[in-house]
């Protein structure tokens, strides 16, 4: 009788035990990854390589990142992952939409540089020079770091009553610098920032002021591409890129540059290195340190570039996580070049994402440079 009950006595006093080791079993284990996402990523890339093709997949694969096109990571100026969403590849030409604004600031700097613009002189801008209007003491630094005090709107409202909308598609379109230099002031000049694709509009035409004379829509188209190209583009490799000029003749520098993914990064590449390609100094390294240092009004946004600081309006950062020198190239609908000089890593990420359902995208390429070690922090990335 013993011998018979004894197997169910065994069975029930173990039991407990049995249960306690599937609960010690952890987490399930992650889902296959596709093969595809795994071939995105080199062989060594540095970190993790199956952690890295998940970070990259995500954007790819979670609806709230949807729609990514692209995705180029570059650790210490190599590419380690690259992968596009069909129909887009490779050679696809992805429209910049505010990125460009970068590329217009660093176009300012050489032409300061080349001595034909000042920095803290009032800007040459002839609409604003009759005697007492208040406009004519906007400087130029004040406009590189959006706070000339002029009345521009760039988002808020319907969209066809915003400046930005007009300038581009209605009214303004066909001379856009005409448009943004018409307004108003609205604050003391300096005294307050305020994001405007007008203002950078007005940057393009003080570089093609600066290189003629002439009024000519097709010899200001002709001078600033060819700078552009010259400067640039070819010493950069960038040779995709296409900028767009209105009627006019003025670089629509706020808004529309055309360039591959691996040409944005080549870019962002050229701003980690301070302005230097292949050894060879483009511009002063003291004028991307300038680009990159937190305006006065607002410690979130340095000259044409985006900061990993509070904003001004809600004390948000841009880049969760990751260390205070990291900047960014920021554009429309979720287009995105994220530079962290800490970790030597470029993260190039374009699609299009609804404003208003940027942070899942942010949070997404921050997570993909949170797998890079970071090297001894510098005091730029002191809160």
């Amino acid at each position: 009788m013993w011998s018979r009950r004894l197997p169910l006595i065994l069975t029930l006093a173990l039991l407990p035990a049995l249960i306690g080791c599937s609960r010690d079993q952890g987490p399930a284990a992650p889902p296959p990854l596709d093969p595809a996402a795994l071939a995105a990523v080199v062989e060594d890339p540095g970190v993790d390589r199956e952690r890295l093709a998940r970070a990259v997949d995500a954007l790819f694969t979670t609806p709230e990142t949807a729609e990514t096109r692209a995705v180029l990571v570059l650790k210490d100026g190599r590419i380690v992952a690259e992968r596009y969403a069909a129909p887009y590849h490779q050679n696809t030409r992805f429209v910049s939409w505010s990125m460009a604004k970068t590329v217009t600031g660093v176009m300012i700097g050489m032409l300061v540089s080349d001595g034909r613009l000042r920095l803290d002189e009032t800007a040459p801008v002839p609409a604003w020079q009759r005697p007492g209007d208040p406009r004519g003491e906007i400087t130029l630094r004040q406009l590189l770091q959006m706070r000339s005090g002029l009345r521009h709107v760039e988002a808020e409202g319907a969209p066809y009553k915003t400046d930005t909308a007009r300038m581009l598609f209605l009214d303004g379109r066909d001379d856009m610098a005409a448009f943004a230099e018409a307004p108003p002031l609205e604050a003391e000049p300096g005294t307050k920032w305020k994001y405007s694709s007008a203002t950078t509009v007005i940057l393009s035409d003080l570089a093609a002021r600066s290189l003629t004379p002439s009024s000519d829509p097709a010899e200001r188209r002709r001078v600033v591409q060819d700078y552009l190209r010259n400067r640039i583009f070819e010493p950069l490799g960038m040779k995709s890129a296409i900028p767009e000029f209105d009627a006019a003749g003025t670089l629509i520098g706020g808004s529309l540059i055309h360039a591959t993914a691996r040409d944005w990064s080549r870019f962002g590449e050229f701003l980690r290195h301070h302005g230097a390609v292949k050894g060879a100094q483009l511009i002063p390294t003291t004028w991307i340190t300038f680009m990159t240092q937190p305006s006065p009004r607002n410690p979130g946004y340095g000259a044409q570039l985006w900061l990993n600081r509070p904003q001004v309006d809600d004390g948000h950062v841009e880049w969760p996580g990751l260390p205070a020198s990291t900047f960014s190239m920021n554009g429309h609908l979720g287009q995105f070049v994220v530079v962290s000089p800490a970790q030597g890593v470029t993260v190039v990420r374009l699609g299009k994402t609804d404003e208003g359902k940027h942070e899942p995208v942010r949070a997404a390429i921050a997570r993909i440079i949170q797998l890079f070690p970071a090297a001894t922090p510098t005091k730029d990335d002191q809160p």
